[in-house]
């Protein structure tokens, strides 16, 4: 499915939508280049799960955890990761079995963490305010 989004209320709109979807476990991976959404998408799925913590991209700290809300969230960004262990170390198997709903920006830097089930989450930039925004879960 893709949808264009013009502005950050719509963003915010898709977020809820995509978060009234999400059940405990799953991992949603998002890919995009810089500028391109993935951390207002994050935010506002998180609003959607029912949290009303300050969501922050965990570009330096790797994985951000949010307990309040429907699902727990744990909230990842493999940005500065340069290489797989350095996620794995941080629990990554741990996560992936607490039943947290799994955020992860940059998902694509270690695509082979990602089992079939992931729903995968591309946004990329057309022109200076609208994204275009491509989701598929892998079976």
């Amino acid at each position: 499915m893709e949808r264009s989004i013009e502005s950050i209320a719509e963003m915010e709109a898709l977020g809820g939508e995509i978060a009234s979807r999400l059940q405990p476990g799953d991992v949603v991976a998002l890919t995009g280049e810089l500028g391109a959404g993935k951390t207002h998408l994050c935010k506002a799925i998180v609003r959607g799960l029912g949290s009303r913590e300050v969501v922050t991209s965990p570009t330096f700290t790797l994985v951000h955890e949010y307990p309040s809300g429907r699902i727990p969230v744990s909230h990842f960004d493999f940005y500065r990761a340069a290489r797989r262990d350095e996620i794995v170390a941080l629990g990554w198997d741990d996560y992936l079995d607490r039943g947290d709903v799994i955020l992860v920006e940059w998902a694509d830097k270690f695509p082979e963490l990602f089992s079939a089930g992931t729903q995968w989450i591309h946004l990329a930039v057309d022109g200076s305010t609208r994204r275009l925004v491509r989701w598929e879960e892998v079976s």
